[in-house]
C-alpha cells in the first residue's frame, strides 16, 4: 500500500538527500581528496566527517521532537547546500592550489547537516503517516484506534523502503564525481547539480511540510 502514498515518495526523494548523502559523501571523499589535492593523505583524515555525521545523527531526532521535523530538515538542506557551495570555493582552480583546511571545515559541515537531517526525516515519517491516517479515519474511536495500527505499520514500511532508496546515495555520489571528472577535468559539475539537488529538498520540505498552512505539518 505505501507505493500508493505521495508521502512515501516524497519523503524517499528527501531520505536520499540526508541518508543518501551521508554515505555518499562518506564514500567518495577519500577519492576526492586524493584526486584535488595530491599531498594530502586522504585516509588520515577522511574518517573524520563520517565520524562527525554518526555522532549528530541522534541530535537530529532530538532537535525534531522539539521544534519539529520538517523545520530541522529544511535548514539542513540549507547547510548541505551552502556546504557544497564552500567545498567548491576551496577547491584548486585556475593555477590557484586550493584551501585544503577550508575543504575539510565544508565537508564537517555536510556532514554534521547530513547526519542531523538523518535523524530530523526519520522523526518525519512517523508524524506524517499518523496523520494522515488519522485525517482519513474520521471520529469514531474504533476507526481512530485501527488508523493508529495502519499508520505505525505503513511507518515501518516507509522506513525500511526509503532507507533503500537513500543508500543509493552510496553510488551515486562516487559515481558522479568520477564521471565529472573524466568529462570536465573536474568535480565542480557534479558539486553544482549536488546543489540544484538539495534546492529541490528545501522545495519539497517546505512546500509539503514546514511553510505555514502546509499540508502536513510535522
Amino acid at each position: 500500500v505505501i507505493f500508493t502514498r505521495k508521502h512515501n515518495w516524497l519523503m524517499c526523494w528527501l531520505y536520499l538527500g540526508t541518508f543518501g548523502s551521508f554515505i555518499g559523501y562518506s564514500a567518495g571523499l577519500p577519492m576526492l581528496m586524493q584526486s584535488q589535492f595530491e599531498n594530502v593523505d586522504a585516509l588520515q583524515v577522511a574518517w573524520l566527517g563520517p565520524l562527525l555525521g554518526a555522532l549528530l545523527r541522534p541530535l537530529g531526532g532530538w532537535l525534531a521532537d522539539r521544534v519539529g521535523g520538517a523545520r530541522v530538515t529544511f535548514w539542513a538542506f540549507v547547510a548541505m547546500a551552502l556546504g557544497v557551495a564552500a567545498v567548491l570555493y576551496c577547491l584548486p582552480q585556475q593555477g590557484r592550489g586550493g584551501h585544503f583546511a577550508g575543504f575539510l571545515a565544508a565537508f564537517g559541515v555536510l556532514f554534521a547537516a547530513a547526519g542531523i537531517g538523518n535523524g530530523s526525516t526519520f522523526r518525519m515519517i512517523p508524524s506524517i503517516f499518523l496523520t494522515e491516517r488519522q485525517r482519513a479515519a474520521g471520529p469514531l474511536p474504533a476507526a481512530r484506534a485501527q488508523a493508529v495500527k495502519d499508520a505505525n505499520m505503513e511507518a515501518a514500511a516507509v522506513l525500511g523502503f526509503a532507507s533503500a532508496i537513500g543508500a543509493y546515495g552510496g553510488f551515486f555520489i562516487p559515481k558522479s564525481y568520477g564521471t565529472s571528472i573524466a568529462m570536465t577535468g573536474g568535480p565542480e559539475a557534479a558539486l553544482l547539480a549536488f546543489i540544484v539537488f538539495y534546492f529541490t529538498c528545501i522545495a519539497v520540505t517546505w512546500w509539503y511540510y514546514s511553510r505555514r498552512n502546509a499540508p502536513m505539518p510535522c
